[in-house]
């Protein structure tokens, strides 16, 4: 690379007062990251534990007899308030945001391998999902 040229996955910007300089990978590993942890809170069944105190589950039938769950969150309180966060994909995907950034940037050489598994976990599933759209046509 010639002088005065720019990296190929060069930076692009500094957060806070400390030192985090973001490159472009960095942010796209982080972007991948938070969408997979975002929908491990709000969706998957491996973390319904977590949502259940704070949501109710309701069944209805349908018109062709089927059986339908409904998750609400409580009301009102601190039980309705996580419950309507949870229960809410980007209200959730701002404060996963939130603090993936902050830990990166506090810790990031205990945070970086995390964020990658989390990243590869979310290309995995954008991958599974986009092979399920092609089989299914």
């Amino acid at each position: 690379m010639s002088y005065g040229q720019k990296p190929p996955f060069g930076k692009i910007g500094r957060l806070g007062a400390g030192e985090m300089d973001i490159t472009w990978i960095q942010f796209f590993l982080m972007s991948l990251a938070i969408f997979r942890i975002t929908r491990l809170i709000v969706f998957d069944q491996i973390t319904a534990f977590i949502r259940a105190p704070f949501l109710r589950e309701y069944e209805e039938t349908n018109i062709l007899g089927t059986k339908e769950t409904y998750l609400e969150p409580h009301d009102g309180g601190i039980r309705g308030w996580i419950g309507q966060l949870i229960s809410c994909y980007w209200c959730t995907g701002i404060w996963t945001a939130l603090a993936v950034v902050f830990f990166q940037w506090q810790f990031p050489i205990i945070v970086d391998p995390v964020i990658l598994i989390f990243a590869l976990a979310g290309m995995a599933a954008i991958i599974e999902s986009i092979i399920q759209t092609l089989i299914s046509d």
